[in-house]
């Protein structure tokens, strides 16, 4: 049988001053009186018996104060750590939760701190991309206003670039939405069986003339005669593709090549693969691309337009269709994105 560590404390203590008043009064008895031993043992069980419950008592009583103040305390940092835990007098009991819950609370505050130091990145970097934009449609609008608004062809040139600025501020607000609909949970996948092979076919026609101006082939790796079905959302998946192969051709080399190719990965899985020969990507930036808004060449990206959010995008939606999406790059040859989908029965 186990016995309580604070029983043990006050049956040691007992023990000793028993033992010494013990002492004490059969040395007074032997110097003074006449030394009686069964009142002598007597004597010792009744000290003993009344220490140990005063001990006792005493001891457990100071101690549950002050460890029951200690959890009222506790308990007003968190409220649910302790509610339902039984108070324990042992000490070595609450040490260690007091050790857990700072622990955890270490954790917690560290976790506090990156997210706060991401909510002003994050914050910082929709300014900025909103910002641009804003004031550069703001600036012609006003030099309209001004008198340029008489000049036909001034007027024109100018209406049309503002239009380019309120356009570029919607496809940020729109992959504003997208991503924030993503990361909550909130948009639908409406899944359906589709041809893989087709919808690449007609990314490449979209981007076809964007391709041409950077003297960029789109192509495949070989001839994909017969179609390759899939399961998944038809619309979200040409999203991907789209966003991985514009950013091919943005960051890709003039007279370079973007070529896309299909395996067989398991039984019941594809890998799609995105591979050009373009600038690559150092290998300290890998770990943040799918970040909100990162960029790799800041200033170079800035000029090729986008939201700055495609990537992450991308991420989301494939892990949304609980599927993986990889990177490999070497700075200087070439960037290969793949991702995995299933195969449609």
């Amino acid at each position: 049988m186990q016995i309580k560590k604070s029983y043990k404390f006050a049956l040691k203590t007992t023990f000793l001053i028993t033992l010494l008043l013990t002492l004490i009064l059969g040395v007074f008895l032997a110097v003074f009186y006449e030394v009686k031993w069964l009142p002598l043992l007597a004597f010792g069980i009744l000290c003993y018996l009344i220490s140990f419950f005063v001990i006792q008592y005493r001891v457990q009583n100071f101690i549950y104060k002050r460890v029951k103040k200690i959890y009222d305390d506790l308990k007003l940092l968190e409220s649910t750590s302790f509610k339902k835990e039984r108070i324990t007098t042992d000490m070595a009991t609450l040490t260690q939760e007091i050790d857990k819950y700072a622990r955890d609370k270490k954790i917690e505050i560290e976790t506090l701190k990156v997210r706060e130091e991401y909510r002003k990145e994050f914050l910082g970097n929709v300014s900025h991309e909103l910002k641009t934009p804003l004031f550069t449609v703001q600036g012609y609008l006003e030099t309209l206003i001004d008198g340029a608004a008489k000049d036909k062809k001034i007027r024109d040139k100018y209406l049309d670039r503002a239009n380019k600025g309120v356009e570029r501020l919607i496809y940020i607000v729109k992959d504003l939405d997208m991503i924030t609909s993503l990361e909550v949970g909130n948009l639908s996948m409406e899944l359906e069986r589709f041809d893989i092979v087709e919808l690449i076919e007609n990314v490449f026609d979209l981007f076809e003339m964007k391709a041409h101006k950077k003297r960029i082939s789109l192509a495949f790796d070989i001839d994909y005669t017969q179609p390759i079905m899939v399961k998944g959302d038809k619309d979200k998946i040409q999203q991907v593709l789209t966003n991985l192969i514009v950013n091919s051709i943005k960051y890709g080399r003039e007279k370079g090549t973007t070529e896309v190719s299909i395996e067989n990965l398991i039984k019941n899985k594809v890998i799609v693969r995105i591979t050009d020969n373009g600038e690559g990507i150092e290998k300290k930036n890998i770990p943040r691309l799918f970040e909100r808004f990162f960029r790799v060449d800041k200033s170079g990206s800035r000029k090729e337009g986008g939201s700055g959010l495609g990537l992450a995008i991308v991420k989301h939606i494939i892990e949304a269709h609980d599927e993986k999406i990889y990177i490999e790059s070497e700075f200087g040859v070439g960037s290969e994105f793949s991702f995995t989908l299933e195969k449609a029965k």
